[in-house]
């Protein structure tokens, strides 16, 4: 019975591009990711002067800190509107498909 289901959900068209949206969704946000990372590395390696520069004139911490900082709030955003959008529109979408499956 369940392979049954099974099986109409896995060619539901709309199951299909359910799939696709997500990945691709997944994906983006992935590289952007990958993006702030790369950037950060790169900055490390050729250009380590910009983030030894201080905040300001009378404190020792530089401009490093806050986008260390920077980039693992944006981990964490980037979670966020994925979790969102998934909670949202792909799990209504998931449960409109086995709903109809199902009957």
């Amino acid at each position: 019975m369940h392979d049954e289901i099974y099986k109409k959900i896995e060619n539901d068209p709309r199951f299909q591009q359910l799939v696709k949206r997500r990945q691709k969704f997944a994906w983006t946000l992935s590289l952007v990711m990958l993006a702030i990372y790369y950037t950060f590395i790169m900055v490390i390696a050729f250009k380590p002067e910009l983030l030894a520069i201080p905040l300001s004139a009378d404190t020792i911490t530089t401009v490093g800190i806050p986008a260390g900082v920077a980039i693992i709030v944006s981990a964490f955003v980037l979670t966020g509107i994925y979790v969102h959008r998934a909670n949202s529109e792909f799990d209504d979408l998931n449960a409109v498909i086995v709903k109809e499956a199902s009957k």
